[in-house]
């Protein structure tokens, strides 16, 4: 979403009987009013993939760690954004009982956990360029 996206829907919001206490009660909240939406509508698998497009570079990973990684895209698919801490709860320690460190080495979780922050912050950026 743009600024002028988010702009847009917050004029609507007010325009069908929305306060703007409330707008202003989201836009406090993590992440704001992007992060919101993106929660509420999630994030096109086409882009959830994209974001790790770089780091999965098909050669180098065990079926386990793929596995893993697909279910990132999947939780990002369904609720826009994902809070690294999430890597650490079900259903990821379903399969990883410590959570990624089972699976990956340190500089792996690293750049998962950066992916997460960056796909996390094209939402907030939307609103904060508005």
């Amino acid at each position: 979403m743009t600024a002028s996206d988010i702009s847009s829907l917050e004029e609507m919001l007010i325009a069908s009987g929305g306060q703007q206490a409330d707008l202003a009660w989201v836009a406090e909240q993590d992440g704001g009013l992007g992060v919101f939406i993106r929660s509420l509508v999630g994030l096109d698998r086409t882009a959830a993939v994209e974001a790790f497009s770089r780091y999965l570079d098909g050669s180098r990973f065990t079926v386990a760690q793929v596995r893993f990684v697909t279910m990132i895209v999947d939780e990002l698919t369904a609720n826009g954004v994902m809070a690294p801490r999430r890597l650490f709860e079900s259903p990821f320690t379903d399969h990883a009982p410590t959570g990624p460190d089972h699976v990956f080495p340190e500089s792996d979780v690293d750049a998962i956990v950066t992916i997460l922050r960056r796909v996390c912050d094209t939402a907030i950026a939307s609103v904060d360029a508005s």
